[in-house]
């Protein structure tokens, strides 16, 4: 079995652990529209800025990673490397704050509109 799909068996087993107490709970029926509404939109907001993060943390350890061995190998270049390092991680940092933006207007905007 390749390593990456260890790591997805993992992953998988981990997600069914965490969703066991809400496949045992009983079905209500639904009262009230408006908070199903909300609900819904902290479950894809709490979904978009955890696969955010996630991202963005692997992509800035891959960037420092390699970041650190070309300075290793060329270790005059490690100015050029530090800046480029430093602005890789910016472009990152920017992409996880816009997914928080996004977040926030999706629960200002579902919550406002009920």
């Amino acid at each position: 079995m390749s390593k990456a799909a260890k790591t997805l068996g993992r992953l998988f087993v981990f997600a069914l652990f965490c969703a066991a107490p809400l496949l045992a709970q009983e079905a209500q029926p639904l009262t009230d529209a408006r908070a199903s509404l909300f609900k819904l939109s902290l479950i894809v907001g709490g979904g978009i800025i955890t696969l955010a993060v996630m991202a963005g943390a692997y992509c800035q350890s891959r960037a420092i990673s390699s970041a650190c061995e070309g300075i290793s190998r060329n270790p005059g270049g490690a100015p050029t490397i530090r800046a480029l390092l430093l602005f890789g991680l910016v472009l990152i940092e920017t992409l996880v704050i816009y997914a928080l933006f996004i977040v926030i207007v999706i629960l200002m905007i579902q919550w406002g509109n009920y």
